[in-house]
């Protein structure tokens, strides 16, 4: 037992709110959604953050969709003030 009056006892937690992790919040451990964790949820979020992170089936899936992805927010005339593509 500690010889230590309960008053000088010192609190030591090495983690904290700084350690969060930017995409789920977690301190301790990651959500199992993170993108840190999960290789579907990592190659979704680099597709979204860079149109060239899909793979080549996803470009053919996506075009014949009718869908263009690319790294261009918005298409056409944009009315957002946040768009650099005007």
């Amino acid at each position: 037992m500690s010889t230590q009056p309960a008053s000088t006892w010192q609190h030591s937690n090495k983690y904290s709110a700084d350690s969060a992790c930017k995409h789920c919040k977690g301190v301790v451990r990651h959500e199992p959604w993170c993108i840190t964790r999960s290789e579907l949820v990592l190659y979704a979020y680099e597709a979204v953050v860079d149109a060239g992170a899909l793979s080549e089936g996803d470009k053919l899936i996506l075009h014949a969709l009718g869908v263009s992805w690319t790294n261009h927010p918005c298409a056409g005339a944009c009315q957002s003030a946040e768009c650099k593509h005007n």
